[in-house]
């Protein structure tokens, strides 16, 4: 049976279960992220939802989309699969100004409604595929939006989380009833966050809450994100200065790091945005050796000529002077890219390819081009010349 089919006859058995038990969980003060009270961060993390359209992903008995109803004054909708857990949430809650709830597939429900202000899941993401629920939930949220994730990351055995994006078995507690068995997404943090950056959201906290009773071995993690803003078509590219290049910067490299966030770009103290990269320095200094040179002086980052591909050579006109730069992909180094003491260029991070920012430097905004000519980036142009492959140049 599919995982996520698992999941459904798994939740819409325990949800029978409830209802034999007349059980409805009561509406809590406090929004709670973890299965233990007092734990953690509140309803504040998902800022002011006054008023605003907040969606419940896997809402249950409904009893936390009452909470921010009545509480916080939220308009709450909230979605559930299962058909009983379902009916429990409408035959306790039924009329609560301010929540509704809604039997329906999230990713199905998200394809035909307006988009949220903002949206949670308290322990019930990790039961879809992240690669099915995620790009729903970008679509389904304003630009802007907070998506707040509570999900296992240790269960009662003490097994981790996993380093790949895979269900793996796991069960649902019942105090009077066998555990049912369900398919969970189990993941690191870091993979969590790879994912959700991929799927055009930011990152902005990852917490981790073991258990109040230091014998037990469960850790819940609580990820803060943001739906990232919608980019225009194309990203711009400014120029650093209008002055003219001094003469022993006429020739320069820039490297290009991939790694699975993005590439790697640092803010000069100008204001724009660049590769690492600089003059070479030595008439006996290889372009190799600066791109290695230049990447640690900028960012601490430490690479091997060996690992530096070259691209070619990018020749253009600033104020009469010629400016020749090499662009090169490092294809391996060592370390995370630090802001350095006495560099212009700072602040370094990772940029998905899909939402490069504005305020490129020129000269890295052609070497992406160059490297990649179908990426969205407006730039002055420059005669490009792309280097043989090193098995040729042999």
């Amino acid at each position: 049976m599919h995982a996520e089919d698992t999941n459904t006859r798994a939740w819409q058995i325990y949800g029978q279960r409830q209802l034999a038990r007349a059980y409805t969980p009561p509406v809590p003060d406090r929004l709670s992220w973890t299965s233990w009270e007092g734990i953690g961060p509140g309803a504040e993390v998902l800022g002011d939802v006054t008023g605003r359209r907040v969606l419940d992903i896997g809402s249950g008995a409904g009893h936390h989309a009452v909470h921010l109803a009545q509480a916080h004054g939220a308009r709450v909708t909230g979605i559930e699969l299962s058909a009983t857990q379902y009916e429990r949430a409408v035959g306790a809650h039924a009329g609560v100004d301010g929540a509704e709830f809604v039997q329906a597939d999230v990713t199905e429900y998200l394809a035909r409604t307006e988009p949220f202000d903002a949206a949670y899941a308290i322990g019930t993401l990790a039961f879809i595929d992240p690669h099915h629920s995620l790009p729903a939930l970008r679509d389904g949220l304003l630009p802007g939006a907070p998506l707040i994730l509570s999900l296992l990351h240790t269960d009662l055995h003490g097994c981790g989380p996993s380093t790949e994006v895979a269900p793996r078995d796991q069960v649902i507690l019942l105090r009077d009833d066998p555990p049912l068995p369900t398919q969970m997404w189990v993941l690191a943090p870091q993979l969590w966050e790879d994912l959700l950056t991929e799927y055009g959201f930011r990152v902005e906290a990852i917490e981790l809450f073991p258990h109040p009773d230091e014998s037990a071995s469960v850790i819940q993690q609580l990820i803060r994100t943001r739906r990232l803003p919608d980019r225009p078509a194309r990203a711009s590219s400014r120029p650093r200065s209008t002055q003219a290049p001094a003469a022993h910067a006429a020739v320069g490299v820039g490297a290009i790091l991939l790694s699975e966030q993005g590439i790697l770009l640092g803010r000069h103290h100008r204001g724009t945005l660049k590769l690492p990269g600089g003059s070479v320095e030595a008439l006996g200094e290889s372009f190799e050796d600066a791109v290695v040179r230049e990447l640690a002086e900028e960012t601490g980052l430490v690479a091997r000529t060996g690992d530096v591909e070259l691209l070619g050579t990018l020749v253009d006109q600033v104020e009469g002077i010629l400016r020749v730069t090499v662009g090169a992909l490092v294809h391996a180094w060592q370390g995370q890219p630090v802001t350095q003491p006495d560099e212009n260029v700072g602040d370094w991070a990772w940029y998905p390819l899909e939402y490069l920012p504005d305020g490129l430097f020129v000269c890295s905004a052609q070497i992406l081009t160059a490297w990649r000519p179908d990426l969205p980036i407006d730039h002055p142009l420059a005669h490009f010349t792309a280097f043989a492959p090193a098995s040729r140049r042999r």
